[in-house]
């Protein structure tokens, strides 16, 4: 098979797999993208860059780790202030860096939450018209691209050590959100319009709470909304809220999110690090029947969601070793140092895979059976900027934010 069918069978599996990958060339909608899987389908994603390459930066309201989205020209956030009893929505001009417009939406006393983590985590959702924030205990919230508030919703208290940290996501008119709260825990989904329950769906988490954001993918003619949880990954039907199926394998806290690709749901587990992929589909308990295979894994603990490039999938870990796997059987192709630690999920364009660690350097890899460096990049940061944020690609730009800038960088 040459390179050029073998890449076109990849993406029509893709496609077949990820059924929100239908945006504008260069919007960024969500957490992960438009199929919720990392991918850019742009052509001229930077691979390269360097201080001479950053186009703008902008001193950011507060602290937060949520990822940049982008529809059109505008940019969304979310930030923390007063040490998390404030919280605050913006957007920012893509093709100037100015702040256009900043609402706060939540003030009161904070949820306890981890240091690596914040109260400004989940990375915004939009269909273009309207933008979803969430905050946990801050609750979930809608505007207009514009910036006027639509809809407010309080979801709980959410107690725990660890704070809130899913992302929502947008299906059919819908906001999709994971609610893994010690207290009370349930997937939920809303009008994106007016914020209007149209269903809830409790979950069974245990007492430590999840993290884990939604994904819809597809499995035949069917759609489904997977979500990570502790010990279990389940199915959900996505305009019901009915749950399809199960699957009960796992070890250790499922924190990353799922990352669909060439067919399978791929699965790593928080703590201990093991690695899983499974076939979409099915009803009830697929535990046997659906897993395709595990790979027992000592790495510590993982917070980023793995990749899939063609036939490789990667992961890295949180102390900075990635990973590398064929898709297909599970087999370890080989285990290198990417950077120091981190806590962002790749993305990938151009069959290039890109690593951001805390320190903001990204380090783009050829995937392959062996480890191929195609560039090191570093931001002309001051050393006291921590990056958690997923890089974000649009229109020939990356975008990239610390806990106190959002740097655009260029060619």
């Amino acid at each position: 098979m040459t390179a050029n069918r073998q890449w076109l069978l990849v993406g029509l599996i893709s496609a077949w797999l990820c059924p929100t990958a239908i945006n504008a060339e260069g919007d960024w909608p969500q957490w992960r993208g438009p199929a919720s899987d990392g991918h850019s389908v742009e052509a001229n994603v930077p691979v390269k860059w360097d201080e001479k390459s950053v186009v703008w930066k902008t001193e950011l309201p507060g602290s937060g780790q949520s990822s940049p989205v982008i529809f059109g020209d505008r940019v969304f956030l979310t930030s923390a202030l007063e040490a998390g009893g404030q919280r605050v929505v913006f957007c920012v001009d893509r093709k100037t860096g100015k702040i256009l417009w900043q609402e706060t939406v939540w003030t009161g006393t904070p949820e306890a939450t981890h240091k690596m983590n914040g109260w400004a985590t989940a990375t915004c959702a939009t269909d273009g018209k309207q933008v979803v924030a969430f905050f946990g205990r801050g609750g979930i919230h809608g505007f207009d691209v514009d910036g006027k508030k639509l809809w407010s919703k309080d979801l709980g208290k959410f107690d725990g050590p660890w704070g809130a940290a899913a992302s929502p996501l947008i299906v059919d008119g819908l906001v999709i959100q994971n609610c893994d709260a010690v207290d009370e825990a349930s997937l939920l989904a809303l009008e994106v319009r007016t914020g209007k329950v149209v269903w809830q769906t409790p979950r069974q988490i245990p007492p430590r709470g999840g993290w884990s954001s939604p994904v819809l993918v597809n499995a035949g003619a069917r759609r489904e909304v997977v979500v990570n949880g502790e010990e279990v990954v389940t199915s959900y039907d996505p305009l019901s809220g009915a749950k399809l199926w199960t699957c009960k394998a796992f070890t250790g806290r499922g924190e990353p999110t799922i990352t669909p690709g060439n067919g399978l749901l791929f699965v790593v587990n928080g703590k201990p690090g093991d690695f899983y992929a499974l076939r979409p589909g099915g009803d009830g308990d697929i535990t046997q029947s659906h897993m395709a295979w595990h790979t027992p894994r000592k790495s510590g603990r993982d917070q980023p969601s793995p990749i899939v490039v063609g036939e490789f999938v990667i992961v890295v870990s949180m102390d900075g070793v990635g990973f590398c796997y064929d898709t297909t059987t599970g087999k370890e192709l080989w285990k290198e140092r990417l950077g120091g630690s981190f806590t962002s999920s790749p993305i990938a364009a151009n069959g290039l895979a890109y690593f951001q660690d805390d320190a903001g350097k990204t380090t783009v890899i050829k995937p392959g059976s062996k480890l191929e460096v195609v560039a090191e990049n570093t931001l002309p940061a001051d050393g006291s900027e921590v990056f958690r944020a997923s890089l974000t690609p649009s229109r020939g730009q990356m975008f990239s934010r610390s806990d106190k800038t959002l740097y655009c960088l260029g060619k």
